[in-house]
């Protein structure tokens, strides 16, 4: 009875052809996905253009009672009392539109297309493209001391989406096209499209993989092509040329900067949500709390009319060092207690262009008695350093701030700050200024990206080999007198071959084990065999050149606990089961916590002679 109870064991031939492992996972679906992706970022570049424009002529109507697009800034108007009413106004308009039109408004844009990406498989309301860029212009055009790449970013990826569903696409390919869409907003806002792919990649994709990343970078470059038809094309922000290494002094006096700006951002985070947490205590429908958060607006404008709107033109004054002491203290106290009350209200505007101009007042502030550098560097550093350490995303931090002022020269205080101001908020915040809104809403993201071991793992590296293995023509007596189960209980499946060991089917434990529960009468079918029956399919095999990832991911697809490894010519080589998928993690999460001195030192030395004696 025992003669087919064997182990396993072979010589590998050639992996298959099918499931052979590379570098990336990419197909020829890049390619559509790509041309789609250009298209989005043209149209992203038009809707920047429109934002910016609408944004306008809401300053124009509410602050001087006039039709023009034209640029304008709030700090101009001489409203005197009625400044408290213009922005309360834009705060209920914006209250209306999200209570009857969608609530996705609400917030500065990037947490609700990240929530898009998690939980709606990037599908975003048509509504929703129409009303955020509508409500962001009315609540920054009304006084709201917003930014506008947060509904832009929301906008573009709204548009990116809406493209994505009217054609047959996977959830996936949709969030390509959203975050396409999102990188092409933010790229024609502010003449950045290297920084765009990297927000793209560190906030939004949830992977770095030539599928996304591709697409969303010829988005990105497309609406920085076209940006230059519809914006200017000079730096935003231009600065004053810096020179090449400031000193040993001035590498500390950045570090001074990089931890300034991780504590204001963690105050400023906490800020943030404990208005919010205000707000929610009030016994009033959340429509009427941008109102409220309107009138905290303009008691800001009467005490410092420079808090109001976008505020481009102090970060361009902040950034040439000559600042005045006003500016600086206005930025920092006014600027951000009424940035932080609004935007826990729900109102609609984004977080970008306040985080830079708060940074660069820090950086002001500090020029003054740091050593290193001249006063128009620590500005620029801290607007990075800000940036990187609020939102989690350092590698943005640098290469935006190198794209909008064009000055190379900063780098290596800029890399510094950014660093260690991302280092500090991570350490002391479990969550950052955007995932702590998903958070609250019961979802969580992780943002730490890392290769999947499964994917480093070939099946022929883990499959079990030492196994049981049915004949196809064995009986369940002959099963019950080899006492399989005692044997092989740690087994999950059972491979079923034929004569030449060519794989026939699988059995699981469980479904084997009912088997041999069967009636033991002559008429049943204990008695003959029965394991010829079951069918074999090619979703029940894999090959030992595939990686422990396309058997994972096999195996969720077919709904099996267990796979069959098998040769070309279908010989059974060993399986593969949930068990050696977690033996894999299992070897993973070893060597990322087992600790152990691979190296000792021994310092060589000669022991004294005893003093010998004299006779």
């Amino acid at each position: 009875m025992n003669h087919w109870l064997e182990t396993v064991g072979h010589r590998f031939r050639e992996p298959l052809r099918e499931g052979v492992p590379g570098d990336f996972t990419t197909s020829l679906r890049l390619l559509p996905i790509s041309g789609l992706a250009l298209i989005v970022g043209i149209i992203g570049a038009f809707l920047a253009w429109t934002l910016l424009k609408l944004i306008a002529f809401f300053t124009n109507l509410f602050f001087y009672q006039r039709l023009s697009d034209n640029s304008a800034g709030p700090a101009d108007a001489h409203l005197g009392l009625w400044l408290l009413v213009v922005p309360v106004i834009g705060g209920l308009l914006v209250g209306l539109m999200a209570r009857y039109g969608s609530d996705k408004i609400r917030g500065h844009g990037i947490p609700e297309a990240i929530e898009s990406i998690l939980i709606n498989g990037s599908r975003v309301q048509p509504r929703v493209a129409v009303l955020k860029p509508l409500s962001s212009a009315i609540s920054i055009g009304s006084g709201g001391p917003f930014g506008a790449e947060g509904p832009i970013i929301m906008t573009g990826g709204a548009v990116g989406s809406l493209i994505s569903q009217m054609l047959k696409l996977s959830a996936t390919e949709r969030k390509t096209l959203l975050v396409a869409g999102a990188a092409a907003g933010m790229s024609a806002t502010f003449a950045a499209p290297v920084a765009a792919v990297l927000l793209a990649v560190e906030l939004l994709l949830f992977e770095w993989k030539p599928r996304s990343l591709i697409p969303v970078a010829i988005a990105s470059a497309a609406a920085a092509a076209t940006r230059h038809w519809l914006l200017p094309a000079s730096p935003l922000f231009p600065v004053p040329p810096h020179s090449e290494f400031v000193g040993l002094l001035g590498l500390f006096s950045a570090v001074i900067v990089g931890l300034s700006a991780g504590v204001l951002s963690a105050v400023l985070t906490g800020a943030v949500y404990g208005a919010e947490d205000a707000f929610h205590r009030l016994p009033i429908h959340w429509m009427w709390w941008p109102a409220l958060g309107g009138l905290a607006i303009g008691v800001g404008g009467l005490i410092f009319p420079e808090a109001l709107g976008v505020g481009y033109s102090n970060i361009a004054i902040l950034l040439t060092g000559t600042a005045p002491t006003r500016i600086i203290l206005g930025v920092l106290l006014v600027k951000s207690a009424i940035w932080a009350i609004s935007l826990g209200s729900g109102t609609s505007g984004g977080v970008l262009a306040p985080l830079l101009m708060i940074g660069a007042s820090v950086g002001a502030l500090e020029a003054g008695f740091l050593p290193g550098g001249d006063a128009s560097l620590w500005p620029i550093i801290g607007l990075g350093a800000m940036l990187g350490g609020t939102m989690r995303a350092p590698l943005t931090g640098v290469i935006f701030v190198l794209e909008l002022t064009h000055d190379s020269a900063i780098l290596l205080p800029l890399l510094i700050a950014v660093v260690i101001a991302h280092g500090f908020t991570v350490l002391l915040l479990r969550r950052s200024i955007l995932t702590e809104k998903l958070s609250r809403r019961g979802h969580h993201l992780a943002q730490e990206y890392g290769v999947d071991v499964l994917e480093g793992t070939l099946v022929r590296q883990a499959m079990r080999t030492d196994l049981v293995a049915i004949p196809a023509g064995a009986s369940l007596a002959e099963i019950a007198g080899v006492r399989l189960m005692d044997l092989y209980e740690d087994q999950d499946a059972y491979p079923i071959v034929d004569a030449d060991r060519e794989f026939v089917g699988i059995i699981t434990a469980g479904n084997l084990a009912r088997l041999s529960l069967a009636s033991d009468s002559p008429e049943s079918p204990s008695h003959r065999g029965v394991f010829g029956d079951i069918p074999a399919s090619k979703l029940d095999t894999i090959g030992p050149g595939a990686t422990m990832r396309e058997a994972a991911d096999r195996m969720a697809s077919v709904g099996a606990s267990a796979l069959a490894v098998v040769d070309e010519s279908g010989r059974l080589l060993g399986l593969v089961s949930v068990r050696e998928l977690l033996a894999v993690r299992s070897r993973a999460f070893e060597l990322e916590t087992y600790q152990e001195r691979v190296i000792t030192l021994r310092i060589p030395f000669t022991r004294a002679a005893a003093p010998t004696s004299s006779p």
